[in-house]
């Protein structure tokens, strides 16, 4: 049985599945996300992570399960309380004595944040159409969108229009959509030399060993 790996939301499982196929990990599964939206933000990105390990524990009993790895993001109260809070939910859900082992990434830049962080770091594409937000979030005033908020929109700008030409933005659910972008368009430079890249892929790489 794969290694199985539970990530927040659709955006996270489209990028790290990519960055999986990019390292050459084979056993590793990433499964549904814990939330069928983004991101959790309205239930405080672990909110939903007890029911998700409660239906994976139904599949550790029957199937070959030996690792559950968790992808969450520091968000703004940092590493160290986001993996406290994981390791509680863990506990609270696996109080019994099963054959798994629990891996915890979380994922930051500089100790807080999330995925949409670490990707404006890594764009290969020049992000021109996504950097002019920054005037737009400086014209609402009292009105700004978080960083959170901010993050997610700078993303899908520069997905959309930087990384996509006029032509091929008339057609956007067949030109622009996540495996096009990810596989054909290559949208992000996986092999970038930035810290928090190396530690979520070398995660990946120990999280997919075969004993």
């Amino acid at each position: 049985m794969n290694n199985l790996l539970i990530v927040e939301g659709k955006s996270d499982k489209y990028i790290i599945e990519n960055l999986i196929k990019h390292i050459g990990l084979k056993n590793v599964e990433v499964g549904k996300p814990v939330c069928n939206i983004d991101k959790c933000e309205d239930l405080g990105g672990t909110g939903e992570l007890d029911k998700k390990l409660t239906a994976i524990k139904k599949r550790v009993r029957k199937e070959y399960i030996k690792k559950i790895g968790i992808i969450f993001d520091a968000d703004s109260i940092g590493i160290e309380k986001q993996t406290n809070n994981i390791k509680k939910i863990i506990s609270s859900v696996f109080n019994e004595s099963l054959n798994v082992e629990f891996c915890i990434h979380i994922i930051n830049v500089n100790g807080f944040g999330e995925l949409e962080d670490l990707l404006r770091n890594i764009t290969a594409f020049k992000p021109n159409m996504a950097n002019c937000l920054d005037s737009w979030q400086e014209c609402l005033n009292d009105q700004k969108l978080t960083d959170k908020e901010f993050n997610k929109l700078w993303i899908q700008v520069y997905e959309k229009y930087d990384c996509c030409t006029k032509e091929e933005q008339e057609n956007m659910k067949d030109n622009c959509n996540k495996k096009k972008l990810l596989e054909d368009k290559k949208v992000y430079k996986f092999d970038a030399d930035i810290k928090e890249l190396e530690e979520l892929k070398k995660f990946l790489q120990e999280f997919g060993e075969e004993e």
